[in-house]
Formats: C-alpha cells, structure tokens, sequence
C-alpha cells in the first residue's frame, strides 16, 4: 500500500494550517469572485487547484531538485504569472463601468476561460514547487517503496484540502459580492476592488520571493 492513513492524516492537518492562512492562491479568488462572481470564482479554484497539481507532478517526476537550482526560470516564471496577474486585475477594472448595465456580463468571463486562467495562475506560483519539493517529502516513507508514486498520492491530498478551503473563500466573497447586486454603483465598487485586489497581488508576487 503506497500510503498509510496516518501519512494522509498528518499531510491533510499540515494542509489545512497552511492553506486556510490566506495567501497568494486565497487573495486570487477572492478577487475573482469580487470582480466577476461565484461561477468564475469557482472555476478559478478549479483551475488553480489543476496548476498546482501540474507543478505537483512535477516535482513528483524527480524534476523538484532541478527547479530548485534553476533560479532564471523560477524569476520569469514568477514574473511571467505577476504580469498575468495584473492583466486579470486591469480586465476587471475595465469591465467594472459596465456593471449592472442591461448588457453587462455579471459573471464575467466564461467557466472554461476562467478554469483556463486559474491554471496559469496556479503553474506559474513558484512557491507551489517550493512548497511541494520541501513539505511532501517528509511524508514519504521510503520503505514503503515507489516514491514518485507516494508524492504524486500526496500531492493530490493537498489539492484537494486546496480545493475545499480556497472554495469556501471564494463562496463568501461571492456572497458579498451577490449582496450588491441590485445596488449598481455599490457593485461596480466591489467589482475594482477585486480589480485591484488582483492588480495588487500582480505586483506584490513581482518583487517579492526572489531569494
């Protein structure tokens, strides 16, 4: 058996310390579901949740030590995402002066694009490889054999406390958004500040994490 529960128990409590402390992954959603609501909120942790499952396989495949050393693609994948970041942000704000208008698209961009956005978000994070190449491995038990297997089992228990705890932010924040609704210039309001939420976050991930 390649885990034991008390691997999955350990992983699923370290998840939840780490996830539920809201970081880059939670202030993204949140701002996706201020800005176009529940439905591209949702398909935004689904997405995320797939990136971060991307870079988890990574690291699975033995590619985690030579990512770690490769420190000019970490920067441009870091600022490649920063960059995307801002330019969700930017899209937002644009949007936001036709909210509540009779042609205006109140659940912002479709679920596939925004699943799409989502991944690029997730896979482009550099901390999701850090964090996947220095916590999953203390779970391993070598013993227990196939450790690519092991990590890749592992990997897949974090995204799933991931998808539960960045959903449950990105319901709320579609609440409070929802609340608005019938009031126009209160939802253009709420819909920049996901903008900028998303715009800030852009910036904050540019010129942090460099070493």
């Amino acid at each position: 058996m390649p885990l034991t529960l008390e691997q999955v128990l350990a992983l699923t409590a370290t998840s939840v310390v780490i996830i539920a402390v809201p970081g880059p992954s939670v202030l993204f959603i949140v701002g996706r579901a201020l800005a176009h609501g529940r439905t591209t909120a949702m398909a935004s942790v689904l997405g995320n949740a797939l990136g971060a499952l991307a870079a988890a396989l990574v690291i699975a495949a033995g590619l985690g030590p030579v990512l770690q050393r490769w420190d000019v693609l970490l920067e441009v994948v870091k600022l490649a995402g920063a960059a995307y970041l801002v330019f969700l942000g930017v899209q937002a704000l644009r949007g936001a002066g036709h909210t509540g208008s009779p042609t205006a698209h109140p659940e912002g961009p479709r679920p596939r694009r925004a699943v799409r956005d989502g991944v690029l978000v997730g896979v482009s994070n550099p901390k999701v490889f850090v964090m996947f190449a220095a916590i999953l491995p203390q779970f391993v038990n070598p013993a227990a054999g196939s450790i690519p297997l092991q990590m890749a089992l592992l990997s897949l228990v974090h995204v799933a406390v991931g998808l539960v705890c960045d959903g449950a932010w990105g319901l709320t924040a579609a609440r409070v958004r929802h609340a608005f609704v019938r009031r126009p210039a209160r939802l253009r309001t709420v819909t920049r500040v996901g903008g900028v939420s998303m715009i800030g976050l852009g910036a904050v991930t540019a010129v942090t994490g460099r070493h």
